[in-house]
């Protein structure tokens, strides 16, 4: 089958990774859960002591959001965005 590029839209789409520094406690559970090494121990610990997860590669993400389902504390969430 042959697709006729005015049949069809083409629509760019960004990763977003959202960590809340409000609710995380540095578990790192959503570090150690993603499969692809998108997250990472942060190296600064933040005003409550914790070192929070940190995004090393935002590509590297392929939206499964296991981070965001295993987190206990509901403190990181993943989207999709559209263009």
């Amino acid at each position: 089958m042959r697709v006729n590029s005015e049949n069809y839209t083409v629509t760019k789409t960004a990763k977003a990774i959202i960590v809340d520094p409000k609710l995380c406690k540095g578990c790192h559970i959503c570090i150690s859960v993603c499969p692809h090494g998108v997250l990472k121990k942060s190296e600064v610990v933040d005003n409550r002591g914790f070192f929070l997860p940190k995004i090393v590669d935002i590509e590297a993400c392929k939206l499964c959001k296991l981070c965001e389902l295993e987190c206990p504390d509901f403190a990181i969430s993943v989207a999709e965005i559209e263009d």
